[in-house]
């Protein structure tokens, strides 16, 4: 199993509210578990035993929702400043680590406030585990805000971009 599809795995874990996913074959055992707006994911992996039939067990948990009682205080917050940025969408951080705006210390930028992204744009790399991850663009339209520093960690589902789809 490749790096990218365990991320896809997390992605897909993500985005389909599920609390615990656990991914189990004959030479790697992966638990994605998601909870309080951070993922934790374990992976172990074995040398691989032989060649034969992977048989693959998958347990999906429905998450448990928190009681909607304390977001009520949160709406008496003033609103002005999150008008001015509910007509941008975000780019978020599908994982977590650190957070980098170029490839390497000696290239440009990936992006830059007012350039245009589209779909599948890389838009950033987020080191995690010592690997460098390109973080691509889900949306199309113009980058309007930069909402991380270069080198900084980052966490699941923070976000990382404003962009104006206009």
């Amino acid at each position: 199993m490749e790096i990218k599809d365990i991320q896809n795995l997390i992605k897909f874990v993500a985005k389909s509210g599920a609390s615990e996913v656990k991914l189990e074959m004959e030479d790697i055992k992966i638990t994605v578990k998601t909870g309080a707006g951070a993922a934790e994911t374990t992976i172990v992996q074995q040398a691989p035993l032989a060649t034969a039939q992977i048989p693959v067990v998958s347990q999906v948990v429905p998450p448990v929702e928190a009681p909607a009682a304390p977001a009520a205080p949160a709406a008496a917050a003033p609103a002005a400043p999150a008008d001015d940025e509910s007509k941008y969408l975000t780019i978020k951080s599908p994982i977590i680590g650190t957070f980098y705006r170029k490839p390497s210390p000696d290239k440009p930028m990936f992006v830059e406030v007012g350039d245009v992204v589209s779909d599948d744009s890389v838009v950033c790399v987020i080191e995690a585990m010592k690997l460098f991850n390109e973080i691509e663009s889900e949306v199309s339209g113009k980058i309007v805000k930069i909402l991380v520093e270069d080198s900084s960690p980052v966490e699941f589902g923070q976000p990382l971009f404003l962009v104006d789809p206009s």
